[in-house]
């Protein structure tokens, strides 16, 4: 007789075997933290990724173990080996070897930084930028995070999602005021994206930094799924309303083309 009581189904797993992917769950939790806020020391790490420092302690010294963290002077930071796999995602055949070359001739051509970010709701990641060739230039630094909100690229990203994903977004949304531009609230936010997706172009109208404009327009993958937006940053003295419509067309022309090369 065959003892099926102690057997195994496919799929199945023990209460038991869902520590480790708790503990790994934490341990990538920490890592992030260090990413967004470090260098931090261990109590700030532990807040930060909700933890407490005991349970923090232990985790940083296993990333520490595998390259991923590194300590010193009793702050801890992101280690070499989490820039080494990060490098993965710039590998052959991915997003950033689409965009690279389309972005490149967009600096060469209108001289303003050029962007490339993704969606990490509710932020906007910025994972590749050309930088443009003025005496005032932009630069945000790659991996860098930055509300939705307040970004062309995070209302790039935002308007063409399902509306499930629009609405649950923008309910985490903290809608911090970083200037008397910015959008402060759910109602004026979605109306905004109601425009994005009429005009088929976001702009960032010197929301989250004052002087500084922004057009953003969405990168669609091989099956019509918008994951990243494209964007161009300049001083707004560079960047009226006149040349907005011009600057839009140009970035959707670069965009289709990444759009393309990524099999569309």
């Amino acid at each position: 007789m065959t003892d099926t009581g102690s057997a195994r189904r496919p799929g199945r797993t023990r209460t038991g075997d869902t520590e480790p992917v708790r503990t790994l769950e934490r341990g990538l939790t920490v890592l992030r933290a260090l990413g967004q806020h470090g260098p931090l020391t261990l109590g700030d790490a532990a807040r930060h990724a909700g933890l407490n420092a005991s349970t923090a302690y232990r985790l940083l010294h296993t990333l520490q173990a595998q390259g991923f963290a590194q300590e010193s002077a009793g702050l801890w930071r992101v280690g070499v080996q989490a820039f080494a796999t990060g490098q993965a995602y710039l590998g052959a055949g991915g997003l950033i070897p689409a965009a690279r070359g389309e972005m490149q001739t967009l600096v060469a051509e209108l001289g303003e930084t050029v962007n490339l970010a993704v969606l990490q709701a509710p932020d906007v990641v910025y994972v590749h930028q050309e930088e443009g060739r003025g005496l005032m230039r932009m630069f945000t630094q790659i991996g860098a995070r930055v509300p939705l909100h307040c970004t062309g690229a995070g209302k790039a990203l935002l308007a063409w999602q399902p509306e499930d994903v629009v609405r649950r977004a923008v309910a985490e949304m903290p809608f911090t005021p970083f200037t008397p531009r910015t959008l402060t609230s759910a109602a004026a936010y979605l109306a905004e994206l109601e425009g994005v997706r009429r005009d088929g172009y976001a702009l960032d109208n010197e929301e989250r930094e004052l002087g500084v404009r922004c057009v953003a327009v969405p990168v669609s993958d091989g099956g019509g799924q918008v994951i990243a937006a494209l964007s161009l940053s300049a001083p707004a003295s560079r960047l009226p309303d006149a040349r907005v419509p011009e600057l839009a067309a140009r970035l959707q022309r670069a965009s289709n083309s990444i759009g393309t090369a990524l099999g569309g």
